[in-house]
C-alpha cells in the first residue's frame, strides 16, 4: 500500500464531502472510519468548514500528516450521497490508492443537474413559500419572476463573488427593488409577505441552527464558524433590503399571517421543500422524501400549537420529528442524514422573523428589531435542540444495539 497516497485519497474524498455540504460532525466519524479501515495504528483527525487535517502512523510506523484548507464550500447533495457510498465502499474494500483515485473521479465527474431544473426548484421554493406566508395570486406571480431573477443573478454572481454577504447583499437588493417596482406598477400587494419568501432562497438560518447543535455537542470552533457564517448571510440579506428601502422609499410590515387555509399551508410547504431538494441537487426518490418529511413537520408543528400555543415548543415538536425523520431514511435510503433533514426542516426556518428584524431597524422602530431578533433566536435553539435530543437518543438505542454510532480515538 502507498499510505501517502492513501490519505492523499481520503482528504480527496473528505474536501470533496464538506465542499458538498456534510456535516462537520459527520465529516469526522467518516475520515476516521475510513483511516481505520486501512490498519493505521494511529490516526488523528481534525475538521472543521475551513480546514481539515489527518495524521496517521501507518503500520510500518511510519507517521504522516496532510492538511487542507477549504477556501469555500456549497450544497450538493447527489454528489454528497455517491461520496458518502463511496466512503462505505473504502471502508468494506479497502482499494488501492490507483482504485480510490480511479472511484474518486467517477463521482466528481458525475453529470451536472439540468439548468432547467435549478430555475424550477428557484421558482418552486420562493413562490411555495410566498404562498404559505399569505401572498396572493399577484403576489405569488411577483414571488415567481423574482426567483426566476434570484437564480438567474445568483448563477453569474456565484462564479465571481466567493463572500456570502456581498453575494447575499446584491441579490437581496435586487430582489426588494423589483418588488418595490411592481408594487408601484400596482402588481403585488404584500412587499413583505413577497420578500419573505423570497428570503427563504438566500437565508443561512440552518447554519446557525447546526452551529448551535455544534456547540451544545462541544465542537465549539465549528460552532462558532457556522453561526458566523450564518451571520455574514443574514447580515447581507438585511443590508440589501434596507439599502433598496432607503432608496426607493419601499417596503412595508403589515405583520405575516400564514395562508388561512390549513391546506394550502400544508400544500403550499411541501411544494416549496420539493423545490429546495432540487435547489440542494437532491435526485430521485429522495426528492419524494424530503417533500414528504415537510409535509408532517408542518404538520406536527401545527397540532402541536393547537395543544401548547407556544412557539417554541412547537417548533422543538417538529424539530424532533424531522431529526428523527432523517435519522431513519438514511438508513433506509444508505445515504446521510442531512440530505433528508434539510430541505424537510425549512417550514420551522425563522425566515419572516429576520425579515421584521432588519424592517424594525431601518423604520428605527428598536422594539419591533428587539422582538423578532428574540424569536429568531428562540427559534433557531428550539430547532437545534430537537436535532440534540434525536441524537442523544439514536446513540442511546445504537449502543443498547451493540451498534457503532461515530468512530474515533474512542468508538461508541
Amino acid at each position: 500500500m502507498n499510505y501517502e497516497r492513501i490519505l492523499e485519497g481520503i482528504l480527496d474524498i473528505g474536501e470533496a464531502m464538506l465542499c458538498s455540504g456534510a456535516e462537520n460532525f459527520r465529516l469526522d466519524d467518516t475520515l476516521y472510519r475510513m483511516c481505520k479501515s486501512y490498519g493505521f495504528e494511529r490516526y488523528d483527525v481534525f475538521a472543521i468548514p475551513s480546514n481539515i487535517q489527518i495524521t496517521v502512523k501507518t503500520p510500518d510506523g511510519e507517521f504522516l500528516t496532510q492538511i487542507r484548507h477549504i477556501e469555500s464550500t456549497g450544497i450538493n447533495y447527489d454528489r454528497l450521497d455517491y461520496l458518502n457510498n463511496l466512503a462505505r465502499y473504502v471502508c468494506q474494500n479497502t482499494p488501492d490508492a490507483d482504485e480510490l483515485h480511479e472511484k474518486f473521479l467517477e463521482v466528481m465527474n458525475r453529470e451536472e443537474q439540468p439548468l432547467i431544473l435549478t430555475y424550477a426548484a428557484g421558482i418552486m421554493g420562493g413562490t411555495g413559500f410566498a404562498v404559505f406566508f399569505g401572498c396572493g395570486l399577484m403576489d405569488a406571480l411577483v414571488a415567481a419572476l423574482v426567483s426566476l431573477m434570484i437564480v438567474f443573478v445568483g448563477n453569474w454572481l456565484g462564479k465571481r463573488e466567493s463572500n456570502l454577504l456581498i453575494y447575499n447583499l446584491i441579490l437581496a437588493f435586487l430582489a426588494e427593488v423589483v418588488i418595490i417596482g411592481m408594487d408601484f406598477l400596482g402588481i403585488g400587494t404584500h412587499q413583505d409577505r413577497i420578500m419573505i419568501g423570497i428570503v427563504m432562497l438566500l437565508i443561512s438560518a440552518l447554519s446557525t441552527t447546526n452551529g448551535i447543535r455544534e456547540m451544545l455537542q462541544r465542537d465549539f470552533i465549528s460552532g462558532l464558524i457556522n453561526i458566523m457564517n450564518s451571520i455574514l448571510g443574514a447580515a447581507g440579506i438585511a443590508f440589501g433590503i434596507a439599502i433598496a428601502m432607503r432608496l426607493l422609499g419601499g417596503g412595508d410590515s403589515d405583520g405575516y399571517v400564514l395562508n388561512h387555509n390549513v391546506g394550502i399551508q400544508l400544500i403550499s410547504c411541501t411544494v416549496a421543500c420539493v423545490g429546495f431538494a432540487l435547489w440542494f441537487k437532491i435526485k430521485g426518490k429522495q426528492v419524494i422524501y424530503s417533500g414528504i418529511g415537510a409535509f408532517f413537520t408542518w404538520a406536527i408543528y401545527l397540532v402541536v400549537y393547537e395543544v401548547w400555543p407556544s412557539n417554541f415548543g412547537a417548533t422543538m415538536a417538529g424539530a424532533i420529528f424531522v431529526a428523527a425523520y432523517a435519522f431513519i431514511m438514511s438508513r433506509v435510503n444508505k445515504a446521510p442524514a442531512t440530505i433528508f433533514l434539510t430541505a424537510s426542516a425549512f417550514p420551522l426556518i425563522p425566515g419572516p422573523n429576520l425579515y421584521y428584524m432588519m424592517y424594525g431597524w431601518v423604520s428605527a422602530d428598536s422594539a419591533m428589531a428587539g422582538r423578532e431578533m428574540d424569536l429568531l433566536l428562540e427559534t433557531c435553539l428550539a430547532i437545534a435542540l430537537g436535532f440534540l435530543i434525536v441524537d442523544v437518543v439514536s446513540r442511546i438505542v445504537l449502543y443498547a444495539k451493540k451498534m457503532e454510532y461515530r468512530v474515533g480515538k474512542k468508538t461508541v
